[in-house]
């Protein structure tokens, strides 16, 4: 059967309505445990967010783990797309919106500035700003068409936030950054939440902070990706590519780490590999994203190691995700996570392949910091504070520091 306008087939071949379709996915989110809170699973189902799409295929935009990609650069890179609903209802849920509160949105698209609207009323206003206008038209055109009023729609660049609507009670950004430019901290209220997907040594968390004079604390962390910060702000992760023939890519993504030796690491991964296992065991289904973390404030030189299928499938590397791998590198030799069955079916264990002359070595070290982690951190949550660039090291937390151009962020662990 052919679709129709706002309806799609269900399993029983029946045309599913677009409200049919919402309620499945928010059933969906709430199993997830991305949609908690009774307001935000009323917002997710009122919202036709496949309006602000119309071009993809309406069952899909209402799946919970799809993000619809809405423009691409000349380089082929993602720069704007309409979040999955699961990312999007994990972040508002982060902001904890109330009802009359004043909130910006930066990154814009429309389908998130719905939902925020919703949230906040009547008697709150949404502030929605992209520095694309191809971007903010599509946003205007479907807040219009949706009948969200309470939203004002503007071009500009995010570093510099809107100062006309100061101060905001939420602040929630929705593309990748690796600083917080001082606007966004001056313009949140004194004990205001701000809800952005921090880039840290390669990789991004959304984290929900909240104000505390001059300086922004944790109070939630989430696995999370997102398209890059375009602009002022701008500071996109480097690309070493180890290995590229027929569709078999492998590299590494450099954020603030040291510049590889390619050609001593492309011989490295021609090499023999080396396996060293931990003794320390996951679940099936449980994420590695707090030991990633962990590693990524403990270990210096840990860039992530991408690859695509067909390097996996034909076993040039032994582990790959879509946001990568982490890969502890050291001169001319690597090593990176891995993981094997054991006996128990709903369990695996924790290793490390490594490549190189060293790699036997390097994969030992990468090993230890397993056991540590699981032996003294892997009941602990991350702690991330944001400071001024210029504060001195004795007013920070203890535990990694990274220093960007605005500020100085820690990651430490209690």
């Amino acid at each position: 059967m052919a679709n129709v306008p706002g309806m799609t087939e269900n399993s029983d071949k029946s045309p599913a309505s677009e409200q049919e379709l919402r309620d499945r996915m928010v059933k969906r989110l709430i199993e997830l445990g991305a949609a908690r809170s009774p307001r935000v699973v009323a917002a997710f189902r009122s919202v036709p967010r496949h309006l602000a799409t119309p071009d993809e295929d309406m069952a899909k935009v209402y799946e919970p783990e799809t993000a619809t990609i809405t423009k691409t650069d000349a380089t082929g890179t993602q720069v704007s797309s309409v979040s999955a609903p699961r990312i999007q209802a994990m972040q508002v849920e982060q902001a904890d919106i109330q009802p009359g509160m004043n909130v910006l949105e930066i990154g814009s698209g429309g389908v998130n500035a719905a939902y925020l609207a919703e949230l906040v009323g009547d008697g709150g206003h949404v502030v929605t700003l992209d520095i694309d206008p191809d971007i903010t038209r599509r946003a205007k055109d479907f807040l219009r068409v949706t009948g969200y009023s309470n939203v004002s729609v503007i071009t500009a660049d995010g570093e510099y936030g809107v100062p006309d609507h100061q101060p905001y009670d939420r602040i929630v950004i929705t593309v990748q950054a690796a600083d917080m430019p001082p606007a966004w901290l001056h313009q949140l209220a004194e004990g205001g939440r701000l809800v952005v997907p921090l880039r840290m040594r390669g990789m991004t968390r959304t984290v929900a902070f909240v104000r505390d004079g001059r300086h922004l604390v944790s109070d939630g962390v989430e696995l999370c990706g997102f398209v890059p910060m375009q602009g002022v702000g701008e500071n996109r992760m480097r690309l070493a590519v180890l290995h590229d023939v027929e569709g078999e890519e492998i590299a590494l993504r450099l954020d603030d780490h040291p510049e590889p030796d390619v050609e001593a690491l492309r011989a490295a991964l021609r090499s023999p590999r080396a396996e060293e296992w931990s003794g320390v065991t996951l679940a099936g289904d449980e994420s590695k994203e707090h030991l990633d973390l962990w590693l990524a404030s403990v270990l210096d030189n840990l860039p992530l190691m991408t690859a695509t299928p067909a390097a996996r499938q034909r076993g040039l590397v032994a582990a790959r995700t879509p946001l990568g791998v982490p890969t502890l590198v050291d001169g001319d030799s690597f090593a990176y996570r891995t993981v094997r069955a054991t006996e128990d079916p709903d369990r695996f264990e924790l290793g490390a392949a490594g490549h190189g002359p060293q790699g036997k070595e390097v994969a030992e070290r990468l090993v230890e910091e397993f056991q540590v982690w699981n032996g003294e951190h892997r009941r602990q949550r991350a702690h991330i504070e944001v400071h001024p660039a210029g504060t001195p090291d004795e007013q920070l937390p203890v535990g990694r520091v990274i220093d960007r151009w605005h500020t100085r962020i820690t990651i430490s662990w209690s």
